[in-house]
């Protein structure tokens, strides 16, 4: 739990009595790799924080390939957070790529800490808007630079997930062929 309550005081002020609210709201998860956190067809029902692991997003073409979107590791919060606010069914899939132990809320106890906790909207607020300009930061650069310099803006970007994600995912989340990244990884080294 200390991690997920120095995320949170990244982005404002919590005191004990409030940090001790949270932890009573949470819930440890352990989600085996290859299980779902999320699923599409259905309205995302918890908001997590990676404690260890990683988590792909990813949803399906129109020809049935899987395209990953991105990768959630480490301290960071794990959610279809625009589905799971407007109560909407998702079209993403949130896996557990690697085996995972997660902090979870539950839709009731999420929306609770809204109401107990002053500025907590502020807070959470603050971090979407961090985890989202990270996104966007990561993924805009896939669209301006050739594979080479995807695969290696990958690497720089997410430096733990190169050994940790099969090469299909990642090949999958830079645009590229399974076997063009293979070629990529063996022109670099």
């Amino acid at each position: 739990m200390n991690e997920l309550i120095e995320y949170l005081l990244q982005f404002g002020n919590l005191n004990k009595q409030q940090t001790d609210i949270i932890t009573s709201k949470a819930t440890e998860l352990k989600l085996q790799k290859g299980g779902y956190f999320s699923e599409a067809g259905k309205i995302p029902k918890q908001v997590g924080f990676v404690v260890k692991g990683v988590i792909r997003i990813y949803c399906y073409d129109n020809n049935g390939g899987e395209i990953t979107k991105y990768f959630v590791d480490e301290n960071r919060l794990v959610v279809d957070y625009e589905n799971f606010e407007a109560n909407l069914v998702s079209s993403d899939y949130l896996q557990a790529v690697t085996d995972c132990k997660l902090i979870v809320f539950s839709k009731q106890n999420w929306e609770e800490l809204y109401h107990t906790i002053t500025d907590w909207d502020k807070i959470i607020t603050k971090a979407v808007q961090k985890a989202y300009q990270i996104h966007l930061e990561r993924r805009t650069a896939l669209v301006s630079e050739d594979a080479v310099t995807r695969y290696l803006s990958f690497l720089e970007k997410f430096p733990t997930l190169a050994n940790r994600v099969p090469q299909a995912y990642i090949a999958s989340y830079l645009g590229v062929t399974r076997f063009s990244l293979s070629r990529i990884r063996k022109n670099i080294r």
